[in-house]
């Protein structure tokens, strides 16, 4: 998983130049988990790592320069953010 998040990590700090590896390391934890659980809510079949990394890549490169701006419309996600909940 770690070779997962790293990479994906990477992608979002070159998309956003406003967040800390901290930071990004932590929205792509929380996206991972947050698609895989919305996925299964769904009822669908799981496809692999190789999909959910797929998507946050699409995600990445749609909405990655932004995500930082969440945290100001969000305190639900800033108070994740501020005690790093997220991280495993």
């Amino acid at each position: 998983m770690n070779d997962y998040f790293e990479r994906l990590t990477h992608r979002l700090l070159e998309q956003n130049e406003n967040m800390s590896y901290s930071d990004a390391r932590t929205w792509i934890e929380l996206m991972w988990e947050d698609f895989e659980t919305t996925y299964a809510k769904a009822g669908r079949e799981y496809k692999g790592k190789e999909m959910t990394e797929k998507i946050l890549v699409e995600w990445i490169d749609q909405y990655g320069s932004h995500l930082h701006e969440i945290l100001l419309e969000k305190p639900k996600y800033k108070e994740l953010f501020e005690s790093k909940k997220f991280y495993h």
